[in-house]
């Protein structure tokens, strides 16, 4: 067994970029399984490898055999049911997608998806078209995303606008825009418990309210009322958002570049409620 002499410079070097690129491939396919139903199998693979050690710790033999064979299949059986994930992720990487995008390519989607929300919202307000718009971010909205209908659409105005138009099909609930797509449509969010919402306040406002407090979602609101615009982040509300106030608060929040002034976003001439 080779000692600590034997080991050159050269070599501690090799091992620390290896154990670095370790952690980096881990950390790329969180962000790839992150918010899908991966995350709950990991979870549950998690629970089956405790299990099988305190079994074999304390002797229940059966019980130890038992989850032996589940890990010993249950890749197999990962492999089955998520073969549609697994081939997207392998035709990402074919492109070199998945480990990388160029931050021109990111800044230009981000720019077509705030021009088509800001374009479908103002049309909306004007024509006091009742919308309810949840854009995904850090947190997962995958269980919200199974509640509605599946579009798994490119973003424009156009179709956004088409949803919500009164008595179609989807223009009840919410739609859920995730990875710069309309995952679905018609989707049920949690609605806010909390007591200090203002009494004039509807279900959507209520929806967009609840879910702010339970992700880091950013939710819009077009109430079918009066036309106004609020947004919703972090459990608060912002309403009746100038359309100048919007699209420079929408644009703050989806764009990076203004990261750094996260503090002062949210100091608009809006009115600030508190959920």
């Amino acid at each position: 067994m080779p000692s600590f002499a034997d080991f050159t410079v050269l070599d501690y070097l090799s091992n620390i970029i290896d154990i670095l690129l370790v952690w980096f491939v881990i950390y790329k396919l969180i962000m790839v399984i992150r918010g899908t139903k991966a995350v709950q199998l990991l979870k549950g693979i998690f629970v089956i490898i405790v299990v099988r050690s305190l079994s074999g710790f304390l002797g229940f033999n059966t019980l130890s055999w038992m989850m032996e064979q589940a890990l010993t299949w249950g890749f197999l059986a990962i492999i089955i049911i998520f073969q549609p994930e697994l081939r997207r992720a392998l035709e990402q990487l074919g492109r070199g997608k998945l480990f990388s995008r160029t931050g021109s390519n990111e800044e230009e989607e981000q720019g077509r998806m705030l021009e088509a929300i800001v374009k479908a919202v103002n049309y909306m307000a004007k024509r006091r078209i009742g919308a309810l718009i949840s854009i995904e971010r850090e947190t997962g909205m995958s269980d919200y995303i199974e509640t509605g209908i599946p579009l798994n659409s490119e973003i424009s105005s156009e179709l956004l606008i088409n949803i919500f138009i009164p008595n179609t099909p989807l223009h009840d609930g919410a739609v859920v825009l995730q990875k710069r797509t309309i995952a679905a449509a018609a989707c049920y969010l949690p609605l806010s418990e909390s007591p200090f919402i203002s009494k004039e306040l509807g279900t959507r406002h209520r929806a967009a309210l609840g879910i702010s407090e339970v992700t880091d979602a950013l939710t819009i609101i077009v109430s079918e009322e009066t036309g106004s615009i609020s947004i919703t982040k972090n459990g608060e509300l912002y309403r009746e958002l100038s359309p100048d106030d919007f699209k420079n608060l929408l644009g703050s929040e989806i764009m990076d570049s203004a990261k750094n002034n996260s503090s002062t976003r949210w100091s608009w001439r809006g009115k600030k409620q508190n959920g």
